[in-house]
C-alpha cells in the first residue's frame, strides 16, 4: 500500500494513502454480499442477487462507498504504523481519487491528523522532590476513637427540654413574607444539638424546647433556589433523645474491633491511619515527580486538541456546578480553592487540564519507549478495583467494559500507571526529615508489596533468634 507523509507543522501531518484493487477487493466483495442480503429483487433469492443486478438496482457508487468505508480504517491504521507516528485525536479524511475500471479499482485518500510532539525525556535520575513526613498524632487516633463511640452510642427518649448533646428529631418550615419555601422545609430531620453544620441559629432555637414545642428564627439558607437569602425558619421538636457514649475500655474494644484490649485497638487504628498516610504520601510524590518532569519538557500541544480538551473540561465543570445548584462564585465561597474570582478559577482549570494532557503524553511516550505491556492479571486487578469503587461486581464491570468498548482505554490506563511507577522509581523522593523514600515498596492499596514484606521478615528472623 503506497503512502507518503507530509509534515504540515511540528505536531500535524498529512498522510496520502493509495489503496490498490487487491486490498480493496475483500471489502468490495463484502459490500456486494451485505447489500444482496438487504435488497429484494424479483427472480432472485435474498442474498443471491448478482453483482451486475446490484449495480443496476442500487448503484455501483453506493457499493464502492460501502467498500471504501469498510477498508479505510485498516488502511489508515497501517499507514500510521508504517510511518511510526502517534495520532492525537481523530483524522480529517478526504477521498481524493477514485478510479473504477470494474476489475481495477484504485482509491486514494488523505488523512490530516495531529500527532504526538517529538521530545526527549529528561534524565530522571536528576529529578528530586520532597514530600511531608508521615505522622499520625495521638490526637488523630483520639478523634477516630471518638467517632467509634458516636457510632456505637445508645439513645433513650426523654421527656424534658432539649439540651446540648441530645439527639433531636425536627420538623423545619422555611418561609419568606409568609409564603412557604418548599426547598427550605423538611420533616423528620435527625440532628445532634451542638454539632453545627446546619442553619445558623438552629442550636439556640431548639435548646430548651420540649416535644411538640416550636420556635421561629431568622437564618440564611445554605442551598437550593434561595441560597444565601434570608428566611424565617419555624422548627418543631418531634423527639428528644439522650445519647450515652460507651466508655473506652476493653469491653468497648471487643465490641468495635477484633481486639481484646484498648491498647491493641488503638495500635491497629494508628497502623491503619499510617497506612493511609503512606498512600497519600506516595500519591503526593507521584504528582510532584510528574510535575517536575513536565516542567523540564517543552511540549507544543496541537491547537485543535487543546481546544477540544478545554471545551470538554469546561462543559464537565459547568455540568457538575449545575447539578449542585451552584454558581462559580458560590462554589468558591464554600471550597478550598485558592482562586479569588471566576476568571482566576477558569484560568486554573485551564492550567490543570493542559498539565493533565501533557502528563498523558509524557507517560504514553515513556510506555512506548520502554515497551510497557499489560498482563491479564493487571487488567483483572483493575476491574476488581473499579468494582470496589463503584459498588458493583467484577463481572458487571467486565460486561460494562465490553459493551462500551472500554478495553483499549483501560489498558492505556494500566500502561500509564506502570509508566508513572517506573518514572517515580528513577527519581529521588525524600520526606521532610531528609529520608529517601522507597515508594516501590508501597502497592496501590497502601500495603507493603508481599515480596518486600517477606524479605524484611527474613532479615528480621535472625535478629529475633539471637534475642531468644
Amino acid at each position: 500500500m503506497p503512502n507518503t507523509l507530509e509534515q504540515l507543522s511540528s505536531n500535524r501531518v498529512k498522510l496520502t494513502v493509495e489503496m490498490p484493487f487487491d486490498e480493496l477487493k475483500p471489502s468490495l466483495d463484502k459490500a456486494y454480499k451485505d447489500i444482496a442480503g438487504q435488497v429484494n429483487v424479483p427472480g432472485f433469492r435474498k442474498g443471491k442477487v448478482p453483482a451486475p443486478v446490484i449495480d443496476q438496482r442500487v448503484g455501483r457508487g453506493a457499493v464502492l462507498q460501502e467498500a471504501i468505508n469498510d477498508a479505510l480504517p485498516q488502511a489508515y491504521s497501517k499507514a500510521v504504523t508504517e510511518n511510526k507516528i502517534v495520532p492525537l485525536g481523530q483524522p480529517d479524511i478526504e477521498v481524493t481519487k477514485l478510479e473504477d475500471n470494474k476489475n481495477d479499482v484504485t482509491v486514494e485518500f488523505t488523512a490530516e491528523v495531529d500527532i504526538r510532539p517529538d521530545f526527549e525525556l529528561p534524565d530522571l535520575s536528576g529529578i528530586t522532590v520532597e514530600v511531608p513526613d508521615v505522622t499520625v498524632p495521638e490526637e488523630d487516633v483520639d478523634e477516630r476513637v471518638e467517632t467509634l463511640r458516636q457510632r456505637f452510642a445508645t439513645t433513650t427518649d426523654v421527656d424534658r427540654a432539649a439540651a446540648e448533646g441530645d439527639v433531636v428529631t425536627l420538623d423545619l418550615k422555611g418561609t419568606q413574607d409568609g409564603e412557604e419555601l418548599e426547598d427550605a422545609s423538611a420533616d423528620g430531620i435527625t440532628y445532634k444539638l451542638g454539632s453545627g453544620g446546619m442553619l445558623d441559629g438552629l442550636d439556640e432555637a431548639v435548646t430548651g424546647l420540649k416535644v411538640g414545642e416550636s420556635k421561629t428564627f431568622e437564618s440564611t439558607l445554605l442551598g437550593g433556589a434561595h441560597r444565601d437569602e434570608k428566611a424565617d425558619i419555624t422548627v418543631t421538636v418531634a423527639k428528644v433523645s439522650e445519647q450515652e457514649l460507651p466508655a473506652v475500655d476493653d469491653d468497648f474494644a471487643q465490641l468495635v474491633s477484633q481486639f481484646d484490649t484498648v491498647e491493641e485497638m488503638r495500635a491497629d487504628l494508628k497502623a491503619a491511619m499510617e497506612k493511609m498516610a503512606r498512600l497519600d504520601q506516595a500519591a503526593d510524590a507521584r504528582d510532584k515527580v510528574l510535575e517536575a518532569v513536565i516542567g523540564k519538557i517543552d511540549i507544543e500541544l496541537p491547537a485543535k486538541l487543546v481546544d477540544s480538551e478545554l471545551e470538554a473540561r469546561r462543559d464537565q465543570v459547568n455540568q457538575q456546578l449545575a447539578q449542585a445548584g451552584l454558581t462559580v462564585e458560590q462554589y468558591l465561597e464554600d471550597s478550598q480553592e485558592e482562586a479569588e474570582d471566576a476568571d482566576e478559577f477558569w484560568t486554573e482549570i485551564e492550567k490543570r487540564s493542559l498539565d493533565a494532557l501533557k502528563a498523558q503524553i509524557v507517560l504514553d511516550k515513556m510506555a512506548d519507549d520502554d515497551e510497557i505491556g499489560v498482563e491479564q492479571n493487571e487488567l483483572t486487578e483493575l476491574i476488581v478495583r473499579k468494582a470496589q469503587q463503584n459498588g458493583s461486581t467484577p463481572e458487571q464491570e467486565a460486561q460494562h467494559m465490553m459493551e462500551h468498548n472500554h478495553l483499549p482505554e483501560w489498558m492505556e490506563e494500566i500502561r500509564r500507571g506502570k509508566a508513572l511507577a517506573s518514572l517515580v522509581a528513577q527519581a529521588t523522593v525524600t520526606d521532610a526529615s531528609g529520608e529517601v523514600l522507597e515508594l516501590d515498596r508501597i502497592q496501590a492499596d497502601g500495603s507493603i508489596a508481599p515480596e518486600v514484606e517477606e524479605a524484611e521478615e527474613a532479615e528480621e528472623a535472625p535478629a529475633e533468634a539471637d534475642k531468644a
